[in-house]
């Protein structure tokens, strides 16, 4: 088990300077004052004893070691075995002394001759008394110093101690682990320090190292090698803290211009499919299209309000691909052998006319909108290749696809089933590549399926999971509700990436690149974009003899954010935090939080069941929960409590159906765990359990 919390140091202030040579000795009193000074052996003795106590070991005064009880309430008072002694001048002998204890630091104190004796344990009557705590041993990163520490007597049994302690050891189900990334604020953030060029780098592990460093080093602390001793430029991290790089200070800047929004809509003959509706009191039947055409209109006359130098454009997809033309542009129509080659319909994309704000295509663009009409096939493939290419000439567009059924012409056929149930290999291989050339380009896509059918939205999915877009079902009613959340999630950077480097004892969870460095590649980033990563110690055995890091000691982590803003400057930032190592599990559970430890849950079991892992998913899932129930015993607040049993009452039904699914998800689950994926903190995801 390990676990980085915030626990304080038992440790010396840093900036403490210990002076060199002891202060000259207090003048002597006058002849006169002697003599009128007249005490008891006892009280001289006492008296010297008190003296010498206020003073460091190496300016006490040579004589014979002196007991004095502390003066004070009898109730406040140790018992005559537990005096405390002082220091034995160095020519007395240290009768009851410990033996030499190797991993006790015995130092010589700065400005003194004499060694350090280990306290005295007999009193002046010889009779044995009780031992203080042995003290730990020192860091070996600490300097030479003397300290000078007050150990209490422990009031608390050895019965309870031990056995809390050893409730205490007991190892976790589940991984505390975890780390939350908000890339919206990270990357929105403005009060950062921006460093213009390339940033001082570990020449094996890429680890970003403070400005400071102006010479790229060969070992760094993230990459050095588990089989031989830190040298002094690795034992210490010296990462860079938090700073922001302007990767290409040389490049000009992007005009601002809006970004573009396109509606990709399904008028296939299955959109003629009317559901009943009522109007008043009076029931009346609206078709899908009808439903379509509604929702889509509301949008582009508030759009035309509130942003009218935004920039919408409509394509629309049945037996061909229709591209509507606005003033003066006519629409151009892409049929039969033109719909099977990729190349020629990212050629048409380009050629068509961007495009103009809505304060000039507004009316035009409703004309079109009213004139649409439901006939045909759906070939959803190729539309949504000739909308992902229009919208790749501005980063940060989006394409919005609305669709009530499957793609069932040659470019991205979902209809046509091979072994097993699944699509076509070449159909999976073509959504898949096109989510990437739509990141890649800095577009977002999202997918809203009409509620009642299929769409296959495992497959269609993918296009959205590449780009962080969503993957919605809504009934005909909704439509309008979702277009505007789906357009109100504005993206604020584009190509973004997550590099997160632990020391060589640790490694990341979960991710494709084992080891001690995992990337994650993110795609478009919203102002609401969160992840989450897990680690741990290294497994025994997985790289040479490697040792899991020390409880009470600290171990670096640096995060890499690079990413690339609107007006085309690439960046990255760069953090580093250092954290303490525990092995204590109630300092875990006590600490926990639980929230993130839930969005971490969420997000991990939906990574895997979209691959297709739903035993895996299901028992990440099961072994997440167990540890925050262990959390629940602890003293948690009743909002606590209620947040996670609506979580788990949430999630219980999610984990239960993933046994069922062997094959492939159903479009209700599909939809479902791709929220999950790439939820959120702020975002509460929706019972659901039909799926």
């Amino acid at each position: 088990m390990l676990c980085l919390s915030s626990l304080p140091a038992l440790l010396p202030p840093p900036n403490r300077i210990r002076p060199r040579s002891p202060p000259p000795p207090p003048p002597a009193p006058s002849p006169e004052l002697q003599k009128q000074q007249h005490h008891s052996p006892e009280q001289r003795i006492t008296e010297k004893c008190f003296k010498n106590a206020l003073l460091p070991p190496f300016m006490r005064s040579q004589s014979p070691a002196c007991v004095q009880p502390i003066p004070g309430p009898p109730s406040l008072l140790p018992s005559n075995s537990q005096r405390l002694p002082y220091d034995l001048p160095k020519k007395e002998p240290d009768i009851g002394s410990h033996p030499w204890d190797p991993d006790y630091s015995y130092n010589i104190p700065e400005g003194s001759g004499e060694e350090m004796k280990h306290p005295n344990t007999t009193g002046s009557s010889g009779s044995a008394q009780k031992s203080a705590p042995a003290l730990p041993p020192r860091p070996s990163f600490m300097k030479s110093c003397p300290e000078y520490l007050v150990l209490l007597p422990d009031s608390v049994s050895s019965s309870k101690s031990s056995s809390s302690s050893s409730r205490s050891r007991e190892p976790l189900v589940g991984n505390p682990n975890v780390i939350l990334v908000s890339l919206g604020e990270l990357i929105s953030e403005k009060n950062v320090f921006t460093i213009e060029g390339e940033p001082t780098c570990c020449s094996q592990c890429g680890s970003v190292l403070d400005s400071l460093y102006d010479n790229v080093v060969n070992v760094c602390y993230f990459c050095q090698s588990s089989l031989e001793p830190p040298t002094s430029s690795s034992a210490i991290c010296l990462g860079c803290r938090d700073s922001v790089f302007l990767l290409t200070p040389g490049d000009k800047a992007l005009a601002l211009t809006d970004t573009l929004l396109l509606f990709c809509i399904d008028i296939s003959a299955s959109m003629s499919i009317t559901s009943q509706v009522l109007e008043g009191k009076q029931p009346i039947y609206r078709s899908r299209l009808q439903f379509v055409q509604e929702a889509v209109l509301q949008r582009v006359r508030k759009l035309s309000e509130t942003q009218p130098h935004m920039r919408v454009g409509l394509i629309t997809f049945n037996n061909q691909v229709t591209l509507h033309g606005f003033d003066e542009f006519t629409s151009r129509f892409l049929r039969g052998a033109e719909l099977i080659d990729s190349e020629y319909l990212k050629e048409a994309a380009f050629s068509f006319p961007s495009p103009q704000p809505l304060s000039r295509t507004r009316d035009c663009l409703q004309r079109e909108i009213l004139g649409l009409s439901e006939s045909g096939a759906t070939a959803l493939g190729p539309a949504s290749l000739v909308a992902i290419a229009m919208a790749s000439r501005q980063p940060g567009s989006k394409v919005i696809i609305c669709t009530d059924g499957k793609a069932n012409t040659d470019l991205g056929n979902l209809e046509v089933e091979g072994i097993d149930a699944r699509p076509c290999l070449s159909s999976t291989i073509f959504y898949h590549d096109l989510g990437e050339y739509a990141a890649s380009q800095g577009v977002t896509v999202s997918v809203l399926a009409i509620e009642g059918t299929d769409c296959r939205l495992d497959e269609l999915g993918r296009l959205a999971d590449c780009t962080s877009g969503k993957v919605v079902i809504a009934s005909p009613h909704e439509l309008y509700t979702e277009f505007e959340e789906i357009i109100e999630n504005r993206t604020i950077a584009t190509h973004c990436s997550v590099t997160l480097l632990l020391p060589t004892t640790l490694c990341v969870k979960g991710e494709r690149e084992a080891g001690n460095r995992a990337t994650r590649e993110v795609g478009n980033v919203a102002s609401d974009t969160e992840i989450t990563f897990q680690f741990g110690a290294r497994e025994h055995g997985s790289q040479g003899e490697v040792s899991a890091p020390v409880a009470g000691g600290r171990v670096s982590v640096q995060l890499q954010l690079r990413y690339r803003q609107k007006d085309g400057h690439s960046m990255l930032r760069v953090l580093t935090a250092d954290k303490e190592v525990t092995d204590d599990s109630s300092v875990v559970l006590s600490s926990l939080v639980l929230a993130i430890i839930q969005l971490n849950s969420s997000q991990a079991s939906a990574a895997l069941a979209v691959r297709g892992r739903f035993q895996d998913a299901k028992s990440e899932g099961e072994t997440q929960r167990e540890l925050m129930e262990r959390a629940l015993e602890y003293d948690r607040s009743a909002e606590d409590k209620l947040i996670y049993s609506k979580w788990l009452k949430t999630m219980n039904p999610i984990h239960n159906s993933l046994q069922n699914y062997t094959r492939s998800l159903t479009d209700m689950g599909a939809a479902l765990l791709y929220s999950m994926k790439n939820s959120n903190m702020s975002i509460s995801l929706k019972e659901k359990h039909q799926h």
